[in-house]
């Protein structure tokens, strides 16, 4: 990690018991997306926002203001020496209130990220905590000041780093009511066998750097189009044409979910398992053998089944390509 063009946000240090560990702050992200200002629709004119002062009409600068509470009947203004002067603010110690198994630790909690680095001569400490936090596997829960307000934070290790992470307060975090949720729902065996091999047609590793916000680079497109072409632009000959995807509350739950694993196999440009393809096979037959008839899944697949009937020879062939494939993919 390179330091030098971060700017350390704070500088203090990691207390649990007696053990004392410098460290210097750092912001762990940053805001990529385009930067974008408001205009007046009818001539550009840049909209501005601007502190002014009620009683005089005067626009004050930032550094003039002060904060105040008002309880309806009094103000109360707070200087910013006020402000300094309180216990918590004075504080430069991250207190370590208890270490807990990191799966206890709820992900949406979770809020703003920072990095430590260690900020003394020896960072023996620094390195025996992070350490002592990885064969733990625990998290350790801190409690800090930061910027006028008093926080609690995970501690972890991310790698040769220890990561500060901020908590949401239990309060902060609205509480999930929904009355759909209460309503009794049978999910079959079969259902979830499908749904499980959907999961796994998707399954792989997770690359972060092989996702990327398409949303900032087609308004940077939009941008250097506008640029030149200006308001004679046709964003259609940009982007192109893109038929819009298929919406709506699904009807046959268990034929989506066929046509959804059959879809992510195509994707992904390979044959499957044949217990896979078995029990895709297997699960669009029950609903029309129940029923007495043929769903338009059997009947694809009796369509499918036909031609091989006929010539052995050819089904035979059909069936050594896909395990050719799959033994190259291995």
């Amino acid at each position: 990690m390179c330091t030098s063009c971060m700017r350390s946000i704070w500088k203090g240090a990691l207390t649990f018991g007696l053990v004392n560990v410098p460290v210097k702050v750092y912001s762990a992200t940053e805001d990529h997306d385009v930067p974008l200002h408001q205009v007046h629709n009818a001539d550009g004119g840049r909209i501005r926002y601007q502190r002014i002062c009620e009683i005089d009409g005067e626009v004050v600068p930032y550094a003039d203001i002060d904060r105040a509470y008002d309880d309806g009947e009094q103000t109360v203004v707070l200087t910013k020496e006020d402000l300094a002067s309180l216990p918590s603010e004075r504080s430069r110690e991250i207190d370590v209130v208890e270490f807990v198994p990191s799966d206890q630790i709820d992900l949406l909690t979770l809020d703003k990220a920072y990095y430590l680095e260690p900020d003394s001569s020896s960072p023996k400490s620094y390195v025996l905590l992070r350490k002592t936090l990885e064969q733990t596997d625990r998290t350790a829960i801190v409690r800090f000041s930061l910027r006028q307000k008093t926080r609690l934070a995970a501690l972890r290790v991310r790698g040769d780093v220890l990561v500060l992470q901020t908590l949401l307060w239990a309060d902060e975090v609205r509480e999930a009511a929904f009355p759909a949720l209460d309503e009794s729902v049978r999910i079959s065996a079969k259902e979830l066998e499908m749904s499980a091999s959907l999961v796994e047609s998707f399954s792989s590793d997770f690359d972060p750097e092989a996702f990327t916000d398409e949303y900032q680079e087609e308004l940077r497109t939009l941008i250097d189009a506008k640029l030149e072409k200006g308001d004679a632009l046709d964003t259609s000959e940009t982007f192109g044409e893109k038929a819009e995807k298929e919406g709506g509350e699904v009807i046959d739950l268990m034929e989506a979910l066929r046509a959804s694993v059959e879809r992510s196999r195509a994707a992904r440009g390979g044959g499957s398992k044949t217990s896979d393809d078995d029990a895709v096979r297997g699960d669009t037959k029950t609903p029309a053998k129940k029923s007495g008839g043929k769903s338009a899944a059997a009947k694809k697949d009796a369509d499918e089944k036909a031609p091989a009937k006929k010539a052995p020879a050819k089904k035979t062939a059909e069936k050594k390509t896909p395990a050719k494939k799959s033994a190259k993919a291995s």
